[in-house]
């Protein structure tokens, strides 16, 4: 996926990246394909009615805690600075800094979710969904009592998170790309399990449980790094915890952000048509397990090589291997979006269609998706570059980048869903469109000051790219329509699975024939790997 010649000025440093990014997509990948499961089997038990939209909403907020505290916005500070410690050997303090992270995270997320406890009746009601006060009171206590039983899962990710931040400085990436699939077993076990008995409170104690064995697949590796240790200090005396709250700052901010867009997602579509809430819940993690399988792959695998590059003063090196990156992210990004945007209804089908999920859920979840498929390139390179600047200690720039972006994203949601329903359109898919336009900018914002930052991107080899995928894809594009065409009145998995299938030999075959560099790399590390 990514491209260096032997003799550009970081070969090893790309091949590094892109064997752990290898490593990291497969182990995404069937993340992916087991969230998907679970994904399914509630749409199938649940499909989108009250029971659905209380437990997205109560859902809604303990992620907003997890991401604010101990997401992105600690992995984005976390990872450089301990990576930069373990540069020079300095294992001591470097673990001495985990420590005293775990224990500010533990403490401020055990404050903020017993807080959100006492007060989840305001919290629904004027944050979350208030248009469910107006319009269906049960909906709205289901989801008061759906959120106290999730709020657990914000304390346990936000340790989980930090594990994961310090296995992949230490070039450990299995187990934590592993770690969303046991989040969603926990979800699949709930819904076979606990369901049929407490019905959607059996689903809330499943994200619990799924959160526990998130933490738990990932304590093997941790206990065996070198050195490990912890201690129950929160590092008042150290620099380096000072360092991670100056450059989460910033982040914190943007992350607030982004999360106050989603949480504006809920609040508007509590007030539009039945199963508008479900319909963007569901829709979203469609796009995003293309966009995990390809961009947060490579990402989490080049923030770690990016950091001890810029620890190293090899700055030539970094742009070198940041240029090689956003290449082969785009040559899979393109015909991933095109590939969504035209296979979305049988592909929701396949996924969701079940008595409970009618043809008018299909219908719901596929226009929300046409809208979030579109932005998939923006999410992709917004993933890589926004890594980029974390390595140089730079979390200012992308926050105040995604910032502008998401503030433009509160306007378009509310334009979008009022033109949408002007036009007689669902005006959820507004909400979806506004997202993808805002991340769009954002990507072209980030992408322009980079490029200054670092004195270029290889911009010509970077057009010539997106030149090869476009008119690859574009290829691609005709043959599904012709697909589809042909298979009308097939199953939704036949036109799904297929459709993939013939999609992916037009795209792979175009690009063959244009051999672009990166093609050859990967084809040079599957050899390997096959060797061995």
């Amino acid at each position: 996926m990514l491209s260096q010649e032997d003799n550009s000025p970081a070969p090893s440093a790309n091949r590094q990246i892109a064997r752990a990014a290898g490593t990291v997509m497969v182990a995404l990948v069937v993340s992916q394909l087991v969230g998907l499961l679970a994904k399914s089997l509630v749409g199938q038990t649940f499909g989108t009615g009250p029971e659905s939209e209380a437990f997205f909403a109560a859902n809604r907020f303990s992620e907003i805690l997890f991401n604010l505290v101990a997401g992105g916005a600690l992995a984005s500070a976390f990872i450089p600075t301990f990576s930069s410690i373990l540069v020079l050997e300095e294992r001591r303090t470097a673990w001495k800094l985990a420590a005293a992270v775990a224990n500010w995270v533990t403490l401020i997320l055990l404050l903020l979710c017993s807080l959100a406890a006492v007060f989840a009746p305001q919290v629904v009601r004027y944050v979350l969904a208030p248009g469910f006060s107006a319009t269906d009171p049960a909906k709205e206590a289901l989801t008061v009592a759906l959120l106290r039983i999730q709020l657990p899962s914000a304390l346990i990710f936000g340790l989980s998170g930090l594990v994961m931040g310090i296995l992949n400085a230490h070039q450990r990436f299995l187990l934590p790309a592993l770690a969303p699939a046991m989040y969603s077993l926990g979800w699949v076990g709930s819904v076979l399990l606990l369901t049929p008995h407490l019905g959607i409170y059996g689903l809330a104690y499943g994200v619990v449980i799924g959160a526990g064995l998130h933490l738990l697949v990932q304590l093997p590796a941790l206990l065996r790094l070198p050195a490990m240790q912890y201690r129950p200090t929160l590092g008042l005396d150290l620099p380096a915890v000072r360092e991670v709250a100056r450059l989460m700052g910033p982040r914190l901010l943007g992350v607030a952000v982004v999360q106050l867009n989603f949480l504006l997602n809920t609040y508007l579509a509590s007030f539009q048509p039945d199963g508008s809430v479900s319909g963007i819940s569901y829709a979203f993690p469609l796009m995003l397990m293309p966009q995990a399988a390809i961009a947060q792959s490579v990402a989490t695998a080049a923030l770690p090589t990016f950091s001890a590059q810029v620890a190293r003063g090899q700055l030539g090196e970094m742009r070198a291997s940041l240029a090689a990156t956003l290449r082969g992210v785009l040559f899979l990004a393109i015909p991933a979006s095109v590939g969504l945007v035209l296979l979305r209804t049988p592909v929701v089908a396949l996924v969701y269609h079940s008595s409970e999920f009618t043809d008018q859920s299909v219908h719901l979840v596929a226009w929300a998706l046409l809208w979030y498929a579109a932005g998939l390139i923006g999410h992709c390179v917004v993933e890589i570059v926004s890594r980029a600047f974390y390595a140089l200690h730079d979390t200012r720039t992308p926050v105040l980048v995604g910032t502008a972006a998401m503030t433009l994203n509160l306007g378009f949601s509310l334009l979008f869903s009022a033109a949408f329903t002007r036009l007689g359109w669902m005006p959820h898919g507004g909400l979806a469109l506004a997202n993808s336009l805002a991340t769009f900018l954002e990507m072209i914002g980030l992408l322009v000051l980079m490029r200054r930052r670092l004195g270029g991107l290889e911009g010509r080899l970077l057009w010539q790219a997106v030149a090869q995928a476009g008119v690859s894809a574009l290829a691609m594009g005709a043959g599904l329509l012709v697909w589809l065409s042909l298979t009308a009145a097939q199953p939704a998995w036949l036109v799904a699975l297929g459709g993939v299938a013939v999609g992916g030999a037009i795209y792979a075959g175009l690009l063959a024939v244009q051999a672009p560099p990166e093609l050859k790399l990967v084809w040079s590390l599957l050899r390997r790997r096959l060797a061995r």
